[in-house]
């Protein structure tokens, strides 16, 4: 018997969510056939089988994380195969403590065997229903980004019929189930507010995906951070192309990290040691319908104003459809945040450790500022940035940001 636990998917990644299963307990299973789909903090992703054989059990339903290194499944390879044809249940129970298995020679196969892609698949699973009636399985078919949108909308899949190919759910059908209130009620708790008859119910949501990672590594910021921030103001009124707004930004940080490449890097607090990279990886935070993703672009210095618009597109598309593969969400030295929504100007953002400083654009305006001695309305572009007191020190960041607003004040 082969034992599979969950690998490591991805620096940092310590459990994966499970989407899908792609076989069940019985079937046979060649080597690199999809097993099962998990979803990590940024992206769906399809585990390959890491042998050829039967499916003794499957450990694990959909909807559970699992840590890496618990046990996903266990496979029969060669003669012990052939003999277990028929498995009644998904998950068989353990040996008893001190007992023997015939076939308990067991090899942890913990490592994948193939690639592990960023899934685009349509996801279908059984899925129980709600309602008064008795309950019944109803397939459904919906992609992963979809199925995130009906958590946050708290929209019963199981409700809907799919307007997409071969009955498949898309957003548009999810939204307006949302708008016509077909939404989980059975089963659900939720708490009331206020006494009146008709006063509201809450809409308790689980977070998962983005949103339990956000939870989790701003929990770490708040912790294990010694949080500063400093603040200025960059000129902007004389750039030539708007539409450069966030290349821009991110080419006054590269300016801003060779002046002071301290705010480059990361951190470790158990070593005392601030590791700082020679290239710029630049993290893009970006909100997505799933919550907040951060996603990278490796040497973001050597790129060009056209070539970062470009890769900016990219990783927004890819990070609102959760096509995002899991070496792109991970590696960055620093971070850029957009906390423009609405008329937000100055904030604290919050790196994710072990980086160690994060940059904050808020809304642009005009304002009447001192030009040459003389009074003029400008566009002012509020900057926020935030640092480990740790390791950086006020006159480090006071320098980057300096050279950060230098940069930006350039017309082109």
């Amino acid at each position: 018997m082969k034992e599979f636990k969950l690998p490591d998917l991805g620096e940092g990644l310590t459990e994966a969510e499970i989407v899908e299963w792609h076989v069940g307990a019985g079937q046979r299973i060649e080597l690199n056939q999809p097993l099962l789909s998990v979803e990590t903090d940024k992206a769906v992703v399809e585990v390959p089988s890491p042998v050829s054989g039967r499916v003794r059990s499957l450990h694990g339903e959909p909807g559970d994380v699992i840590p890496v290194g618990d046990v996903l499944a266990r496979f029969d390879t060669g003669q012990d195969a052939a003999a277990s044809e028929a498995l009644p249940s998904r998950q068989q129970p353990e040996p008893a403590a001190g007992g023997s298995d015939a076939s308990s020679d067991t090899d942890n196969a913990s490592g994948v065997v193939g690639e592990l892609p960023a899934s685009g698949l349509v996801l279908s699973d059984t899925t129980q229903s709600s309602g008064s009636a008795a309950p019944r399985k109803q397939r459904v078919k919906a992609a992963p980004s979809v199925r995130a949108l009906a958590r946050e909308l708290g929209v019963d899949l199981t409700l809907i019929e799919g307007s997409g190919p071969q009955g498949r759910i898309t957003a548009k059908d999810v939204a307006k189930a949302a708008g016509q209130g077909g939404t989980k009620e059975a089963g659900t708790p939720s708490l009331s507010l206020g006494r009146g008859r008709d006063a509201p119910a809450a809409r308790e949501e689980k977070l998962s995906g983005p949103r339990r990672a956000m939870f989790k590594s701003m929990a770490a910021a708040h912790s294990e951070v010694a949080l500063c921030t400093v603040m200025d103001d960059a000129d902007i009124h004389d750039w030539e192309s708007p539409r450069d707004f966030t290349p821009r930004l991110i080419r006054a940080m590269v300016a801003g990290c060779r002046a002071e490449p301290r705010l480059n890097g990361v951190f470790s607090a158990e070593a005392g040691v601030l590791s700082i990279s020679e290239h710029v990886h630049m993290g893009l935070a970006m909100h997505t319908p799933h919550g907040l993703i951060v996603a990278a672009i490796p040497n973001a210095g050597g790129l060009g104003l056209d070539e970062l618009r470009a890769e900016v597109a990219r990783l927004k598309k890819a990070g609102a459809e959760r096509t995002l593969k899991p070496e792109e969400v991970r590696g960055y030295t620093i971070t850029l945040s957009n906390i423009a929504g609405g008329s937000s100007r100055y904030a604290t953002p919050l790196m994710v450790p072990p980086t160690v400083a994060i940059l904050g654009s808020g809304a642009a305006r005009e304002e009447v500022v001192a030009l040459n001695g003389e009074i003029a309305i400008r566009r002012m572009l509020p900057l926020s940035l935030t640092f480990d007191h740790r390791c950086v020190a006020g006159a480090d960041a006071s320098r980057f940001l300096s050279a950060v607003v230098a940069d930006l004040k350039q017309a082109s």
